[in-house]
């Protein structure tokens, strides 16, 4: 790989923006935003904290059928990385109020003709807020 094409800001900036729409939809539970950010696709992955999704259908599934409270959260440590003009990785974690637990949250994003789609995505969560 060819790190001239690492963190490149135009690339950067893109994907950053994109990270931070999913993000505000994910806390207003905005399930169309939410559903246009990730890759229309069977092989489309999202583990969850207590599910795992394989394909878009299910990732919709679920969208459609999760509590719409209780959502906002705290983001901490936060990383962005691309690694070429279409291909990046964001990482983060995340607390609640009222909870000692902090989440982690990965994602592959890949820019397509449409955009920047999250083509995986993992999410768990750890017992305290210590780290």
């Amino acid at each position: 790989m060819n790190r001239e094409n690492t963190d490149r800001p135009a690339v950067l900036n893109e994907v950053t923006a994109a990270f931070y729409r999913y993000e505000q939809a994910l806390i207003s539970n905005d399930v169309a935003v939410l559903d246009e950010l990730f890759w229309d696709d069977d092989r489309t992955v999202r583990y969850g904290a207590t599910e795992n999704l394989y394909g878009i259908a299910a990732i919709r599934d679920f969208r459609n059928a999760r509590p719409s409270a209780g959502l906002e959260r705290l983001l901490r440590h936060t990383v962005i990385t691309s690694f070429s003009d279409d291909m990046a990785v964001a990482s983060t974690e995340f607390t609640r109020e009222n909870s000692e637990r902090v989440g982690r949250q990965m994602q592959t994003w890949v820019k397509f003709p449409c955009g920047w789609r999250i083509v995986a995505a993992h999410v768990s969560l750890m017992g305290s807020s210590a780290g």
